[in-house]
């Protein structure tokens, strides 16, 4: 069975303590690449092949907008967001699917609960339950439906990996990683998702980054990356990882499920990382302080974002412990 890199492939990237115990560690691998797509950083196996999983999102944006799709402003964010479905996200997802003249019962994601509290509470309220429209791929499924009706092509098998968007989903992959797709397997929202390397995975987002300053890149791929820096609140939400990285230090930032995250300076410099265990919750702290130990973002900067993104240790209401760096990663900051 193919399958990721392996524990003995992997290195220690962060711990969690309580009261000064070490109580749970988290191990994974990373690369950042330079301006060039050069390595500058190597922590375990950067080689072998991941579920790139919701990092692949701004890839599938833009195969959309190949295919035709005309979005504007909130909506391209929306096209590569995580979002949390607050009532701005899904407002912007309704503009999408009245554009391409489909409903909420076209969504093939499934239903969910807003993330949003304040969301959520108004849907338990009004006696509703769970929507499509609230699941947090909605904005890239909108995107789906808009580019199948500028072709005519089939609304009811968008999902299919035979589809014509989901080949040239798999196009724009291959080209801005680089390498061949090692497997194909079945994304949470129902879609296709590859599987690539930590350094093709770098590359692409890198490429997707550099693209406004590149006078040879997709435009489209310039109004991605323009996008999601300019509404950084739809790609994730207001207070959210990956909308507070954006907000505060200019960069790319993309979370997947199963503890992928990409970064993407304005440069090129690019982020790849995966932990092993599937936790997302030290990736930030690990991805942030790698690009800033390799010169891609300023420490300082770093520093107060880190702050305000990874909460304390908690202990009967009150911080007992923190997350902390691990010894390979520490090594590097010396």
């Amino acid at each position: 069975m193919p399958s990721t890199f392996t524990t003995a492939d992997a290195v220690d990237l962060a711990v969690l303590e309580r009261n000064g115990f070490a109580e749970s560690r988290h191990i994974g691998s990373a690369v950042v690449l330079a301006s060039d797509g050069s390595v500058v950083t190597e922590l375990g196996d950067i080689r072998s092949p991941v579920f790139a999983r919701s990092t692949l999102k701004p890839f599938q944006a833009l195969a959309s907008m190949r295919a035709g799709v005309p979005l504007r402003g909130p909506q391209v964010a929306l096209a590569a967001a995580s979002h949390v479905a607050s009532d701005d996200h899904m407002d912007v997802v309704r503009t999408m699917l009245d554009a391409a003249s489909v409903t909420e019962e076209h969504l093939q994601c499934p239903a969910d609960w807003p993330q949003d509290e304040a969301a959520r509470t108004e849907l338990v309220r009004a006696g509703k339950g769970r929507q499509r429209i609230a699941f947090n791929c909605s904005g890239k499924h909108a995107a789906f439906l808009w580019a199948c009706t500028e072709n005519d092509w089939d609304t009811a098998t968008y999902l299919e990996p035979s589809h014509p968007l989901q080949r040239a989903v798999a196009e724009v992959v291959e080209e801005y990683t680089e390498e061949s797709v090692a497997a194909w397997g079945v994304d949470g929202c129902g879609a296709p998702v590859a599987a690539v390397s930590l350094t093709g995975l770098a590359r692409g987002i890198g490429k997707m980054a550099k693209a406004p300053s590149d006078k040879h890149a997709d435009a489209r791929a310039a109004t991605i990356t323009t996008a999601m820096l300019d509404y950084p609140w739809a790609v994730h939400g207001r207070g959210m990882e990956n909308s507070v990285v954006m907000e505060e230090l200019g960069i790319l930032a993309k979370s997947g499920a199963e503890g992928v995250l990409v970064l993407g300076a304005p440069n090129g410099a690019a982020l790849a990382l995966k932990v092993l265990d599937g936790n997302s919750r030290a990736a930030t702290l690990v991805g942030l302080t790698l690009f800033a130990a390799a010169g891609a973002i300023d420490a300082d900067a770093v520093g107060a974002v880190l702050q305000r993104v990874v909460p304390p240790v908690l202990g009967g209401g009150e911080p007992v412990g923190s997350l902390r760096l691990a010894g390979p990663i520490m090594a590097l900051l010396d």
